[in-house]
Formats: structure tokens, C-alpha cells, sequence
């Protein structure tokens, strides 16, 4: 494996034991994920069960062309819009007007409520008959009732006044009261059930019901340059979201209808005003020809003049196509000039022979229409309206100019034709003036006749048009409701439920570790000092009792101990002149449990048959007397320092009965001046000596931040035990440890971490977490 090969997989062994680490740290407060995710779920159960289910119901309408149904047979009407603005649309169906007319028939001023326990749901309608007595119109606030069904009588309670009014028998008609609506219900075998229930009906303006309803209809396109609109509305009642969807369509579909009626009615209207006039005029003519003939004996023309009259009805034919124009154009005009307060549509195509006039009529009513359209959705301050307005007046006087410009044109058409016909009058001449006379009258007659044909002839097209418009939109598909609710959705809030269960857990504990300063395991030493070898992790007991009373005890203490008396033993220097070896036992501060660890090491050694010594060198704070039962002021180590006199050997203790090779020696009464005794030269001595008889002398001495008594004796130990404390020793003290060890202040120095939990023992997690031990069945 080349070089780079072993570091990539170093690597990823180093990523995979973290991972593993991160996952064992998580894992033991696994109860409180667990604790966590049920407390979760049942808190989504609640939420679920009290909170008012929200249904959805969507349908999809088309919208259609409104060129479609607007042409006549003779392309009378022709309304020019080739593309839909579904945007334009979109505003329609949403403007207050139109809602406004979908609250006011179903009457959704008023609501009905189902009170439960502890969920008030509304419902689409009551289990018994209610009559609202009074109009939307006349609702200024805010108001609720609530319906109580007792087993003889309704129990009606407005919740402003708190006053109930109790109507026996079912019938709120046969007592006197001033509730805006009326109750009746009769009792059957298969409504009893409803009996003991509670509804509210409440009443509410109808300028906020449509705000409301305004707000809560949502309209989109289905996809890019479809005609397609999808309509939706969310409540507590499927049946009330597909009512309100479907009146919704139902209005809009017979707005747009209405629009397209407007050109029709409007023709309708304009040609029965002008049928009275023509039919006045055709009878005046009519008596007047029968009068002059009357008079003047007039029956037929002489046929000597039959090839002039043939040449001049040729041009009175064009005559009166021509003063046909100018009538017809002058008719347009006096329409366009006339104000009317209804419509300012013109009539299109009623026979003028101009297409630039017929042109500009149709542009114009187009541009009605889309302003109409446009204040319906936008009102009539908005920009586009007028410009709109503009527009039309524009057009409006391009209307009259082509009018009188056609005119004109006519009028000299009409002088070139007279004079072209007075020529041929001039060939029949013989003609008698009166037959003259008649046939201009006769003439003016067949111009009326032509009229009034033409125009009864589009006043029918107008009518027929008028009853077979088509609806404006198709329904793809009427309003339905989805099968479950949409909120609170079940599934999603189990899950959100579950994953917050999880979460909560592990934020907490993430953030007490993060905020925790405190080591709990050796990867925390290791991470802090790697130099410095650990010699043993000590399982977490209830109290620090000694646990080698008895050497033959096969506890997870024991054997913890047991292992480390084995572990210090690999890092003791080799030597070759059979003297004892020397184990200083420190920690950084007190409470991290160096007296107990040196007590019950020195105890592991001794069940071994090593004669060992267990020396009392904290001077200042001495603790293994409590440990004992001795009293704290029996002469010990200080005495030996301070009297030359006085001999080691007669401050030796025997304190357990099944350990002859153990001996104590305790630190004796606390002196002024610890740091003076140990070094006057007497501990030094006291080491030599008992190295030549002892195998382990071990050392329990003061903390080094505290005092300097360690570091004034540090270079007797042979190998020197630095106590750190799971959960009590500071991360931060540690660097004071390792200053100490790379200074060469303490010799041969090794951790001991106590006081571990099981879970994050490195060793005994594994090694005693089956019941492995002394005597125990395979």
C-alpha cells in the first residue's frame, strides 16, 4: 500500500470512529428520543382531534370566444376579438360585483356552527328549519345566536346580551320576539338524536362576506396559453365550498351572456325607433300619389316617350341609390349626434356603402365593450379607461368626418346624376309635368318601401341573435371536494410530530454539551493531551467506598481496579536492583477522587501479594483516615518529618484484616508549614527506606494548582497518576496537566479517568458489561 493509499484510509478509519463516537454519544439518552417522540406524537393526536378539519373543492371552466354568437347571418355584428385575457377574466370573476351577487344568493350572511365540547365546527346547514326575516341589506354588524335543542323547546341565547328566550314545542312563529329568523323542526324517530346538541348561527355584513369570500376564491390558468381557469375554495363544509363555486359560475357565465345581448338590444332598440318614422312617411306618400292621381286623372305614361323613360330610369336608379346613401348616412349621423344614457354602441351594417365607415362603427363599438369590461374590473379612474375614453372620442370624429366626407361625395354624385337626368328629361319632354310630378313621388315611395324591408330584415337577425347567444363559458368540470382535509393533514403533522420528538432531544443535548466544559470521556484527554498515556478509566459508583476489603471480590470495580494496577505496571521503568517502585497519585484540584483511587490501588497491588505502603503526603488535607475510621490526628508523616526522632515504622497501620502486605501510613496532624517539612530531607529518606522493604509505595499527594507540594517531591515518584474526574474535571484544567508533563514537573506522568459512566467507559462497557468476572458460568 503506497503512502498516499494508507493516509486515505487512516483517514476514513479516523472519520468512521468519529461517526461511531458521535452516534454512541446520542445513543445513550436514547429514552428521551423514545420519551421524546411519544409525548410528540400524543401532543399531534390532540392537536389533531380538537383542531376544525379544512376541506377543498376546485372546479375548471373554459372560457369561450365572444366572437362566437355575435355574427349575424349577414356579418352584421362582428365583434373583433380573436385572443382572451384570461387576466381580464381572472379580475371579472373575482370583482366585488359578481361576488357580491354569489353572497347575496345563497345567503352566506348567515352562518351555522356545530358547538362540541370542546371544537366548534361549522356546518353547511341546520338539522331543522330556520327563515332569515330580514335582508343582507340591513345586517350593519356583527352578530351570533346560539340554538340550544332541548327535548321540548328551542333555547335561542344572543351571545351579546346573554338573555335566552325559550320556544316551546319547536315554533319560534307562535312566541313574540325580535330574532332576525324563524325556527321549526318536528321531532321524529330518526332526528331525535340531535336533541341535547347546540348550534350558533351567526350573522355578519354583507360587505364582509364578500371581502371574505373575495379573498378566499382562488383563480388560476391551467398552463401556459390554455383557455383553462381552475377555481378553488377552502372551509369547514365541502357542500358549502362546491355551492359556492358553482353559483360562482353560474353568475359569471350569465354576466358574460348579458354582454353579448348588449349589441343585439341595442340594434333591436334602435330599429323600432326608426320604423315609426319610415311607417308615418310611407303613409303620407301613399295619400298623397292617390290624391294626385285623383285629381289629375293620371294612369300611364304615352309610349311614344317609352325609350326616353327606359334611358331615365336607368339614371333615377342610380339616383336613388344614391340619395338612399345620403338618407342612411344621414340617419348614422343624427344617432351619433343623439345623447343616450343607456349605451353608446352605434348600429353596425345597416347599409351604407362605405367600408371605412362600416370600419370605424365596428372599431368603435369594439372599444366600448372592452372600456365596459375594463371598469368592471379595474373602475372608471383607471388609466386604461381613459385612454379608453380618448379613443373613442377620437374615433367618435373620424366617424363624422367620413360621415360628411361620404356625403359630400354623395352630394356631388347626386348633382352629376341630376343633370345626367335632366338630359333625358329633355328627350320627354312631351311628357305632361304632372306624370313628371307622380313619378317623383313614386319614386320617394319605393325608397321608404326599400328601408323599411332593409331594416325589418336586420331587426329579425338582431332578435334571433339576441335569443341564441351562447354562454360565454364551458364547464370542464363542476365543483368537487377532495376526500380527506387538507388541513390539518394527518400524515404530515404524525410526521412533523415524530421528527420534532426527535429534534427537541437532540438540540438539548447538543446544546449541554456544547456548553458542558466538563470532560466525560478519553477522547476529551486524548483530544486535549495525546501525549500523555491513559492507564485506566474507573466505572462510576454510588458512593467511594473501598471496594478490596475482601481481595477476592470479582466486582466491575474491582476488576477496574485490577486493570489498572496492571496498567501502571507497563508504565513503571525497568530496573535491576529489586527496590520498590514509587507511584505518586494527584489531581489538579481536590474532589476528583485521588485519595480513593490511591487507597483501592494500593489495595489491588496488595490482593496480588505485593507488600505495599500507602503514604499520606496531602499534608494540608488529609482523607484517608475517613476512609479507615482513624483519627485524623494520629501520628503519621508529618510527625516523622518534623521529629528526627521519631521512627516511619511506628506510624504504620494494618487497616484491613485480609490485606497483612498493606500498610498506611497517615499524614498525622496538618502542620503550619507543609512545604518546609517536605523538604528538610526526611521524605526523601523515608522513600529510600521503604523502597528496600516494600515492592509499591504509594504516594497520595496534594493537587498541583492548588499548593506546590507535589512538584517539591515529584522527583522521587517512579511513575506519577494524574486523576481527572468525568463530568466534574474543567477541559481547561487539563492544560495545566499537560504543562506539568512536557516541563518534566511530574515524572512518567499517565491519566486516570474517574468516575466514568457506563456508557462512556472505553474498556468496561465491553469488557464487564456481560457479567464477565471471577467465578462467573459460561
Amino acid at each position: 500500500m503506497s503512502q498516499m493509499e494508507e493516509s486515505n484510509y487512516q483517514k476514513s478509519a479516523d472519520q468512521g470512529e468519529f461517526i461511531k463516537t458521535e452516534i454512541r454519544k446520542y445513543l445513550r439518552y436514547w429514552y428521551w428520543f423514545a420519551l421524546g417522540s411519544v409525548v410528540a406524537l400524543i401532543g399531534a393526536f390532540i392537536y389533531l382531534r380538537y383542531t376544525p378539519k379544512v376541506y377543498s373543492a376546485s372546479a375548471k371552466i373554459k372560457i369561450l370566444n365572444k366572437t362566437k354568437g355575435l355574427e349575424l347571418p349577414s356579418s352584421a355584428f362582428i365583434f373583433n376579438r380573436s385572443n382572451i385575457n384570461l387576466e381580464n377574466e381572472i379580475e371579472i370573476l373575482k370583482s366585488y360585483r359578481i361576488i357580491e351577487n354569489v353572497v347575496d344568493r345563497l345567503d352566506l350572511t348567515m352562518r351555522y356552527f356545530d358547538e362540541g365540547n370542546v371544537l366548534t365546527t361549522e356546518i353547511n346547514h341546520l338539522p331543522f328549519n330556520i327563515l332569515k326575516t330580514i335582508s343582507n341589506d340591513s345586517i350593519y354588524s356583527w352578530s351570533s345566536y346560539r340554538i340550544e335543542v332541548k327535548p321540548q323547546a328551542f333555547e335561542v341565547t344572543p351571545l351579546s346580551t346573554e338573555k335566552s328566550i325559550v320556544f316551546p314545542n319547536f315554533d319560534t312563529t307562535k312566541t313574540k320576539h325580535n330574532l332576525p329568523f324563524e325556527l321549526s323542526w318536528t321531532p321524529s324517530a330518526d332526528n331525535k338524536s340531535f336533541i341535547g346538541k347546540t348550534y350558533i348561527v351567526q350573522f355578519a355584513p354583507i360587505a364582509s362576506v364578500t371581502g371574505g369570500l373575495k379573498g378566499g376564491v382562488t383563480i388560476s390558468m391551467l398552463g401556459k396559453g390554455s383557455d383553462l381557469l381552475q377555481l378553488s375554495y377552502t372551509s369547514q363544509s365541502k357542500a358549502k365550498n362546491e355551492r359556492i363555486l358553482n353559483t360562482l359560475i353560474d353568475v359569471f357565465n350569465e354576466d358574460g351572456i348579458n354582454d353579448r345581448q348588449d349589441i343585439s338590444r341595442r340594434t333591436i332598440d334602435f330599429i323600432d325607433e326608426r320604423f315609426n318614422l319610415i311607417e308615418r312617411e310611407l303613409d303620407s306618400i301613399e295619400l298623397g300619389i292617390k290624391d294626385y292621381k285623383e285629381k289629375n286623372n293620371l294612369i300611364t305614361l304615352e309610349s311614344d316617350a317609352e325609350l326616353g323613360i327606359s334611358q331615365r330610369t336607368l339614371s333615377d336608379e342610380e339616383l336613388f341609390e344614391t340619395e338612399n346613401q345620403l338618407i342612411l348616412s344621414d340617419l348614422l349621423k343624427k344617432t351619433l349626434e343623439k345623447p343616450n344614457p343607456n349605451s353608446e354602441l352605434l348600429p353596425a351594417n345597416i347599409g351604407v356603402n362605405n367600408s371605412s365607415i362600416n370600419g370605424l362603427v365596428n372599431n368603435y363599438n369594439t372599444l366600448v365593450l372592452e372600456r365596459d369590461n375594463l371598469i368592471v374590473s379595474a373602475g372608471e379612474n383607471n388609466p386604461n379607461v381613459v385612454l379608453l375614453n380618448n379613443r373613442l372620442q377620437d374615433l367618435k370624429s373620424n366617424i363624422f368626418s367620413s360621415i360628411d366626407s361620404y356625403g359630400k361625395q354623395l352630394e356631388a354624385s347626386k348633382a352629376q346624376l341630376t343633370r345626367k337626368n335632366r338630359k333625358f328629361a329633355s328627350q320627354v319632354y312631351s311628357l305632361p309635368g304632372k306624370e313628371k310630378k307622380i313619378t317623383d313621388i313614386t319614386r320617394q315611395r319605393e325608397i321608404k318601401q326599400t328601408l323599411y324591408l332593409f331594416l325589418l330584415q336586420k331587426r329579425e337577425e338582431a332578435a334571433i341573435n339576441l335569443a341564441i347567444t351562447e354562454p360565454s363559458i364551458k364547464v370542464v368540470e363542476y365543483a368537487i371536494s377532495g376526500g380527506g382535509p387538507i388541513s390539518p393533514n394527518s400524515r404530515s403533522t404524525y410526521l412533523m410530530a415524530f421528527v420534532l420528538g426527535l429534534i427537541v432531544p437532540f438540540g438539548v443535548i447538543y446544546a449541554s454539551a456544547l456548553l458542558d466544559t466538563k470532560i466525560k470521556s478519553r477522547e476529551d484527554v486524548i483530544q486535549l493531551n495525546s501525549k500523555v498515556p491513559i492507564v485506566g478509566e474507573l466505572p462510576k459508583v454510588k458512593s467511594e467506598q473501598l471496594i478490596f476489603s475482601n481481595p477476592e471480590d470479582n466486582s466491575t470495580q474491582s476488576e477496574a481496579f485490577r486493570i489498572l494496577s496492571s496498567n501502571v505496571n507497563y508504565i513503571l521503568p525497568v530496573k535491576n536492583d529489586n527496590k520498590g517502585k514509587v507511584i505518586y497519585c494527584t489531581s489538579t484540584i481536590k474532589g476528583e477522587g485521588k485519595t480513593y483511587v490511591s487507597l483501592n490501588l494500593s489495595l489491588a497491588l496488595s490482593s496480588i501479594n505485593k507488600k505495599v505502603l500507602l503514604i499520606g503526603a496531602d499534608l494540608r488535607n488529609p482523607q484517608i483516615h475517613t476512609h479507615i475510621d482513624q483519627d485524623k490526628h494520629k501520628p503519621g508523616l508529618s510527625n516523622y518529618l518534623h521529629d528526627i526522632n521519631y521512627n516511619w515504622k511506628d506510624a504504620l497501620i494494618r487497616g484491613f484484616e485480609k490485606h497483612p502486605n498493606h500498610h498506611i501510613i497517615l499524614s498525622g496532624s496538618i502542620p503550619p508549614n507543609p512545604a518546609h517539612l517536605l523538604t528538610n530531607g526526611r521524605f526523601t529518606k523515608l522513600i529510600e527506606e521503604a523502597k528496600e522493604e516494600y515492592d509499591y509505595i504509594i504516594v497520595d499527594t496534594a493537587p498541583t494548582i492548588l499548593v506546590t507540594d507535589t512538584m517539591l517531591i515529584s522527583q522521587l515518584a517512579d511513575a506519577t497518576i494524574y486523576l481527572t474526574r468525568a463530568n466534574y474535571t474543567e477541559k481547561n484544567l487539563l492544560k495545566f496537566s499537560k504543562d506539568l508533563s512536557e516541563s518534566g514537573k511530574l515524572k512518567n506522568m499517565a491519566y486516570v479517568i474517574n468516575s466514568v459512566g457506563l456508557g462512556n467507559s472505553y474498556g468496561y462497557g465491553y469488557n464487564y458489561g456481560y457479567n464477565y468476572g471471577y467465578g462467573s458460568k459460561e
